[in-house]
């Protein structure tokens, strides 16, 4: 194929980054990789959106050091960025919400070019707006750019934690956007797909990548090391540490942070208003 018939994809991963790691950034060049190999695809983009401290999970530090950690991370690379739009919204966003704000921002981008002919134009703020309505996910996309969700299979996986996550979102998050799941040591990701009837519905639209050199580096032991006085170094991006150090961020008092507290995706979806 010659570079104008592949299919642009931007890669959106949304997480804590709690703090970011190397692996994060592993994540994106994997994911990169693997779909350019397919012969179908050029991946464009790569964007980085930490979640809000409305999340409440346990240990969270706050948006502003993460989203600063992120973009001192990505400061050398020339098509990650970090997007603070989640960060800043005052409640937890859902990751659905996330990708059709960021689907949106990517068809505006997209119609906004130059080089686009009117009735390209048309195509794509037709598109725009389906993707506006979470009811017609199954509206098929133009020739146009994609945006799919990468993540670990950790986070797979956790689509079938009860009251995590709304049916409807990851039927929206698989179908109409797809996913990128990179795998690690311990969890099946082909099973949990075989095992799952939203998934094996759109199992198509998910990309499973394995990631031969293992690399198990995991922001809650590198929290846990921090606790403790130890080194992160190699673990973590330099600058990374060197922010980490100068703000003193990381101890045994701030991983207890929302210890007590509900996390928001539980409140929410076993709340009155969930029934």
């Amino acid at each position: 194929m010659e570079p104008q018939d592949l299919t642009k994809v931007v890669l959106l991963a949304c997480g804590s980054f709690n703090p970011i790691t190397n692996m994060h950034l592993r994540m994106f060049e994997l994911a990169r990789d693997y779909l350019e190999d397919t012969g179908q695809y050029i991946v464009v983009r790569g964007i980085i959106s930490a979640v809000g401290d409305g999340y409440k999970k346990k240990g969270l530090i706050e948006a502003c050091h993460r989203v600063d950690m992120a973009r001192l991370a990505t400061d050398t690379s020339d098509w990650i960025k970090v997007d603070a739009w989640e960060s800043q919204q005052p409640e937890w966003v859902e990751t659905a919400k996330v990708m059709r704000h960021h689907y949106k921002e990517l068809m505006t981008a997209e119609q906004n070019n130059d080089y686009v002919d009117t009735a390209k134009k048309r195509r794509i703020e037709a598109t725009k707006h389906a993707f506006e309505d979470p009811s017609s996910y199954h509206t098929r996309r133009d020739n146009g750019p994609q945006l799919k969700l990468l993540c670990g299979a950790d986070v797979l996986e956790s689509f079938g934690v009860p009251n995590l996550w709304k049916h409807e979102d990851i039927a929206e998050i698989v179908g109409r956007y797809g996913l990128v799941c990179i795998t690690r040591n311990g969890c099946d990701a082909h099973k949990f797909i075989h095992q799952s009837e939203v998934l094996w519905k759109h199992r198509k639209n998910i990309h499973v990548v394995r990631e031969w050199v293992t690399n198990e580096i995991s922001a809650t032991h590198v929290r846990r090391a921090l606790g403790r006085g130890q080194t992160v170094r190699y673990l973590l991006p330099d600058p990374v540490v060197s922010y980490i150090r100068e703000h003193g961020l990381y101890s045994a008092e701030s991983e207890q942070k929302n210890a007590d507290v509900v996390l928001a995706p539980l409140q929410r979806h076993t709340g009155p208003s969930s029934s």
